[in-house]
């Protein structure tokens, strides 16, 4: 399979597995507090990813860990805590739509920080594409006027996060191997997570005791397998084979599939959201689209 049908074949898969990881978050913290589903998120995604790919840490050199670090700590580790504590007060379905900002701050910090150079093509297709996640968030306002956006905050400054995360990627960390990347991020994380695990109450017998203890503990378990590990490798991979604004423009498809989970558990959504979605897809084409070469 070539490069360009690979990028977009993840792309879509991201969209379904992230799209999807909303949902799970709501679902994990009717049993767990946002302190617990991170710290357990992160521990198990731990594990998880040691299983498969502990190998892949050899050959890191020591210049290589700090990026791994920095990459881990502001690319899942801070995010992490944030998505928890936001889904507490906004519907899961507007946490994947203001997902969508990552592009316009993927191009902002890439210029800026690494000095990484866009067309006009990719600038106009993250607007566009932004333009359609704040209508759909205007949108989501008018139906749950009583939903706390302070914390829609939280969401916007995890965005910042991950835009970081894929510049890292991309101009620190490009020949180091996309699972060696996973796997050398969440032993980063697993320290400080440990620290925190016994004093989040998760032993507490109020929480093991809780009727939402198994089925939400359930939910984190297929979050950790599907939305960390088996994303996070496929990820790094995207943006090792296309552009960072290209690899973030996952966040353009994964409002629709973050929707209609929610109105399957009961969330509002409108026939006006539908449409914005496609705006957000115009968004994508524009991002990827190259610029033909001057006719000579």
């Amino acid at each position: 399979m070539s490069d360009l049908n690979r990028k977009w074949l993840y792309l879509i898969v991201l969209s379904i597995i992230w799209g999807t990881s909303y949902i799970l978050i709501k679902k994990g913290l009717e049993g767990f507090t946002p302190i617990q589903l991170g710290v357990l998120r992160i521990i198990i995604a731990a594990l998880l990813l040691f299983i498969i790919g502990i190998k892949s840490l050899r050959g890191i050199t020591r210049q290589q860990w700090k990026w791994i670090a920095i990459s881990g700590i502001v690319g899942s580790f801070i995010p992490v805590f944030l998505f928890a504590f936001a889904q507490t007060q906004i519907d899961s379905s507007i946490a994947s739509i203001l997902n969508s900002l990552v592009p316009l701050f993927t191009i902002a910090v890439g210029y800026l920080a690494f000095r990484i150079t866009f067309n006009s093509n990719q600038l106009l297709g993250v607007i566009i594409g932004l333009a359609g996640a704040i209508l759909l968030i205007t949108l989501g306002a008018e139906i749950n006027p009583e939903q706390n956006y302070w914390y829609a905050g939280l969401v916007v400054f995890a965005t910042i996060c991950y835009a970081f995360n894929a510049n890292i990627i991309k101009s620190k960390l490009y020949d180091v191997t996309p699972l060696g990347i996973a796997v050398g991020n969440f032993a980063i994380m697993l320290v400080p997570a440990l620290i925190i695990l016994p004093f989040s109450g998760v032993f507490e017998a109020k929480v093991t005791g809780g009727e939402n203890f198994l089925s939400s503990l359930g939910y984190i378990v297929v979050l950790c397998v599907l939305g960390t590990c088996i994303a996070k490798v496929m990820f790094n991979k995207l943006i090792h084979i296309s552009s960072p604004v290209f690899s973030v423009s996952v966040t353009y498809l994964i409002p629709v599939v973050g929707i209609f989970w929610g109105v399957l558990d009961g969330e509002k959504f409108t026939l006006g959201q539908f449409f914005t979605g496609g705006i957000i897809l115009v968004g994508v084409y524009l991002v990827n689209k190259k610029k033909k070469a001057p006719q000579i």
